[in-house]
């Protein structure tokens, strides 16, 4: 992982990969990060023990795998998330 990420990007990308229903593959397809490279941002980006906590609670969860996912479990859009154009993230009121 080269890019460097605004501060911004990378609280949305912390906080994709705290949603439960937010699969690896949507942050992948907004910030083409791999499932490997959000790991490395979140245990670089967090303290220790808050780490643990998430790898801990993701590891293995269906809703954060697309493959593992329920089929009729088709959205990957967040309440809170709005609308995203071509990987930018629209402004959050």
């Amino acid at each position: 992982m080269e890019r460097d990420f605004t501060e911004r990007e990378l609280d949305r990308i912390i906080e994709m990969a705290w949603e439960d229903r937010t699969p690896f593959e949507a942050i992948t397809f907004q910030f083409q990060l791999s499932e490997q490279d959000v790991i490395e941002v979140m245990r670089r980006e967090m303290k220790p023990s808050s780490f643990r906590m998430w790898r801990k609670r993701v590891q293995g969860r269906a809703t954060k795998h697309a493959k593992l996912r329920d089929s009729e479990m088709d959205r990957f859009k967040s309440s809170r998330q709005k609308q995203i154009t071509h990987n930018k993230i629209s402004k959050k009121n």
